[in-house]
């Protein structure tokens, strides 16, 4: 399936405010995440931005047919839509993926309250307790017959917004796939949410888990390779292949850096791996305790989260990496403090002379494997200049951000390895040996071949 790329035409016009918008909501959405809650395979378009979509059709028959666009989310395990009515509290200026025609859901749909899918959108809730609440009668609750009364509407945040919304069950089709009696959350009333998310974390109610009970095949397995774009006009406009289930020939040559799945006891739904250091040049930094394991509280780890732009680290491993950094590259290029502070990114530098810049390499913690960044996924070169200016001055950007103090990262994830550091990868996930792997991929060319296999 093709993934896209949210970014507008219109955000292009100035480089810094873009980075800066969004270098603001990958810090919301990490410091966010620590507080919340028989085929073998289809490709389809991730669309090209900050943030990935999909799109695909709810209902059944041409004349009930809607076409949906959602974003793409590893971070979160819910599916969920707009619905007529839908009302988005203050959605003005936020960037969405079309015009919203919600589709209107009748409550011949609605999933009972005796369903574990409205145990699981309420939190584990009992079945009881939630038919209570839709004033099922109490002997039709004690002999388990409120098979007629709807689950109750539910809540739902993320980092930069929150709905609220009831829980259905439709037809749904994306590509060759067609899933009967699919669940989905319907909002009517979001607060700055005015597009709807797939989510693909580890739940009952996630995109993945919903595919298994279809295909184990397909809900097993699935991988996305992102297009590297650097903020380009042009290439992010190609199309991203979201892969799922289980892709003949995808490693047939041992090309995957695989790293072990934790297990996250609070967040059961975030693909967190361990951390062991990065290198900068030849020099090891060592990852802090927090990044190698998640504790029995649910803190530490990395999250791998398409969700989020820009990948968090916490204060002591940023400080050490922006020091090393800079000492290599502070000697040849003047640091741009100005550009810094316009787009909430650093270390900045003036490019005057072409960039000399050192290798960055992840170390994961699961397997000893390591993986080595390209160096546009976290040094970004780009004209800088005041709004007006007719003149503009070659600048680079380090792009990893500072997630915190360590000692404030309890509860949750320490860091999040973001989509911008995962361009030119197919990402896999394969949840049935519990481990992600990183392969090196010309994404574009991945997806025209994948379009000539299915033609």
């Amino acid at each position: 399936m093709p993934l896209t790329h949210s970014i507008s035409k219109e955000q292009f016009n100035s480089t810094h405010n873009l980075l800066k918008s969004t270098s603001t909501r990958s810090a919301v959405r990490f410091h966010h995440q620590r507080q919340r809650h028989r085929q073998h395979q289809v490709s389809l378009p991730l669309s090209p931005g900050s943030d990935y979509t999909l799109s695909f059709t709810l209902g059944s028959g041409p004349a009930q047919a809607h076409p949906i666009t959602l974003y793409m989310d590893t971070g979160s395990d819910l599916v969920w839509f707009p619905c007529a009515p839908f009302e988005c509290i203050l959605c003005e200026g936020k960037p969405s993926p079309g015009p919203i025609r919600p589709p209107n859901i009748t409550r011949a749909h609605a999933v009972s309250c005796q369903s574990p899918a409205c145990s699981a959108a309420h939190s584990s809730t009992s079945s009881s307790d939630l038919c209570a609440m839709a004033r099922c009668p109490l002997d039709a609750i004690e002999t388990s017959d409120c098979s007629s009364s709807a689950c109750p509407p539910f809540y739902y945040a993320y980092g930069d917004g929150s709905l609220i919304a009831n829980l259905y069950r439709h037809t749904l089709s994306m590509s060759s796939l067609v899933l009967k009696n699919f669940t989905f959350g319907c909002a009517h009333t979001t607060l700055g949410e005015p597009t709807g998310v797939a989510g693909f974390g580890r739940g009952l109610l996630s995109f993945p888990a919903q595919l298994a009970t279809f295909s184990p095949q397909l809900g097993n397995r699935f991988s996305y390779c992102l297009v590297s774009h650097s903020f380009n006009g042009d290439r992010i406009r190609r199309p991203s292949p979201l892969i799922i289930g289980r892709r003949d020939g995808g490693d047939e040559h041992g090309e995957f850096v695989y790293t072990s799945l934790l297990r996250n006891p609070k967040h059961p739904y975030f693909y967190s791996v361990g951390l062991a250091g990065i290198s900068v040049g030849k020099r090891d930094i060592p990852a802090p305790e927090i990044l190698r394991k998640v504790d029995a509280t649910g803190s530490g780890g990395v999250v791998v989260d398409s969700g989020t732009t820009f990948t968090m680290l916490p204060a002591s491993l940023y400080n050490s990496v922006v020091a090393e950094f800079d000492r290599r590259v502070g000697r040849i290029h003047k640091r741009a403090s100005e550009v810094e502070g316009k787009t909430g990114l650093g270390p900045c530098y003036y490019l005057d002379t072409v960039a000399q810049v050192p290798a960055v390499t992840l170390r994961f913690a699961g397997n000893d494997s390591s993986v080595v960044l390209p160096r546009r996924n976290y040094f970004y070169e780009f004209l800088y200049g005041e709004d007006g200016a007719t003149t503009k001055r070659r600048v680079g950007c380090m792009m990893l951000m500072n997630g915190g103090d360590d000692s404030e990262l309890s509860g949750g994830p320490g860091a999040t390895l973001g989509n911008y550091q995962q361009q030119g990868f197919e990402v896999i996930y394969d949840l049935e040996k519990q481990r992600v792997g990183f392969a090196r991929r010309q994404c574009a060319l991945l997806w025209d071949s994948l379009n000539r296999e299915k033609n």
